[in-house]
């Protein structure tokens, strides 16, 4: 499966949903991570080597591509519409995460426009960052119903372990952090989802 993760912002936890979509899908077939980011947050991540699949940049991924079955790319953030399209084309799934912030949520609502204009069906939202203690979240999903754009029905919560995980070179499956089995919890049901697609 081709899966890439894209957004008109950063901050939304693109590389993150990256790093735990791919530790997930590992567990079904070899995966691959393209990290096709300016920042290079995935290869920074994997720099520990204790990640449980392969980690690649976009010039090195070549050679690496035929012995995987997944393959997930962390593309830059603020891709250009061309770029868009170029992802439907060449991938089964576009995910794009988005934070229940007004100002993601508005980026994201440009992206799906660029979708619609192309007539491209192949993407899904997923919400992160998402905090408890407020209603953004729902006032979100409901938004992103009513206008009738595909998302995910698992959401990401906000937790500090994903940032701790992330310092010592690891997911949050293999962090020891008494929310961190809560997070991972999280992205395996969004893995499943991408499975049962």
């Amino acid at each position: 499966m081709l899966i890439a993760i894209a957004s008109l912002k950063g901050g939304v936890g693109k590389t993150t949903t990256a790093i735990h979509l791919s530790t997930y899908l590992q567990t079904d077939k070899p995966t691959l991570l393209i990290d096709a980011d300016r920042n290079r947050s995935a290869l920074v991540w994997a720099k520990e080597d204790n990640l449980p699949f392969t980690v690649a940049s976009q010039a090195g991924s070549p050679a690496f591509i035929p012995k995987h079955q997944h393959i997930v790319t962390d593309m830059k953030a603020g891709p250009e519409e061309e770029d868009l399209v170029d992802l439907a084309k060449g991938n089964d799934l576009i995910i794009i995460p988005t934070t229940p912030n007004h100002l993601d949520l508005d980026a994201t609502v440009k992206a799906v426009e660029f979708f619609k204009k192309w007539n491209i069906n192949n993407y899904k939202i997923l919400l992160t960052k998402v905090d408890a203690r407020t209603t953004n979240s729902k006032t979100a999903k409901q938004f992103l119903v009513k206008e009738n754009i595909p998302l995910f029905k698992t959401e990401i919560p906000l937790l500090i372990a994903f940032e701790r995980a992330s310092q010592n070179g690891k997911t949050v499956k293999d962090y020891h952090d008494f929310r961190a089995k809560q997070a991972w919890q999280q992205y395996a049901q969004v893995g499943k989802e991408v499975i049962n697609n």
